[in-house]
């Protein structure tokens, strides 16, 4: 048998259906059937229903939204001063930056829920805010990452022509510079949004009561109830397929 560069795919292939194809089947077999194995719509009817799945899922929008939105500003500054900076070793303060993502998570959001019980005295106080506080501080670099890297190659010769041609600090930044760094922007925003619909690890280790995503499908789980548990993953799946389709057309454009 000839080889072919082709071949060096198949375990590639092979790694993608047994560990994403195959679950996502049994996924959508759960979600479609009942507790005696027959086809059913009444999963996928009974969370449109529910006022519990449609409360948490606005509030996990609500959650995932305010989080994006404080990362963006946060790291956008700050990816556009190190990539305009004229340190000559700029990579290490990007590194800086990134090193909290090479520390167990759960050790950092303990670290933070020790900081924040000092701060504020008791963190059941404030789980919205604790909440919000913990969603940063995940997810911050995967904000900065994308925005320094597109930042950092963009063409210096674009912004020296806005000046020559008159353009204001503001017009600079607002007709030139954030056009150009758009797809980072929309790179960001997905690595941050969507992740943060569903991490309900954070909720628990800061005392924040009310349920995510992720942790109302972790709920049926737990509570044996695969069928409602796995239409819940399922629809939360199709958002985020919707959601990413939009990201690649509006990078696109």
């Amino acid at each position: 048998m000839k080889f072919k560069r082709s071949m060096l795919g198949i375990p590639y292939v092979v790694f993608l259906v047994i560990f994403v194809l195959l679950p996502l089947a049994v996924v959508f077999v759960f979600a479609f059937t009942d507790g005696s194995g027959r086809f059913t719509f009444q999963n996928f009817l009974g969370f449109f229903r529910s006022s519990r799945t449609i409360a948490t899922l606005v509030y996990s929008l609500f959650v995932a939204l305010v989080t994006t939105v404080i990362c963006l500003l946060i790291a956008y500054p700050t990816a556009m001063a190190l990539a305009r900076s004229g340190f000559r070793r700029k990579n290490i303060l990007l590194l800086m930056a990134i090193v909290p993502m090479w520390i167990n998570f759960t050790l950092r959001v303990t670290a933070l829920k020790e900081v924040l019980d000092a701060i504020e005295g008791n963190l059941a106080y404030h789980p919205f805010l604790n909440t919000i506080i913990g969603q940063v501080y995940d997810f911050l670099p995967f904000m900065i990452l994308p925005l320094f890297n597109v930042l950092d190659e963009m063409d210096v010769s674009l912004i020296e022509a806005g000046r020559d041609l008159g353009a204001d600090r503001r017009s600079l930044f607002f007709s030139v510079i954030l056009p150009l760094s758009k797809p980072g922007i929309m790179s960001g925003i997905t690595m941050v949004f969507l992740p943060a619909m569903t991490n309900y690890v954070v909720l628990d280790m800061l005392y924040n009561s009310t349920y995510i995503m992720g942790s109302l499908i972790g709920s049926y789980f737990n509570a044996y109830d695969w069928h409602n548990g796995s239409m819940i993953s399922a629809i939360l799946l199709l958002i985020i397929v919707l959601f990413s389709m939009l990201e690649k057309k509006g990078a696109a454009r």
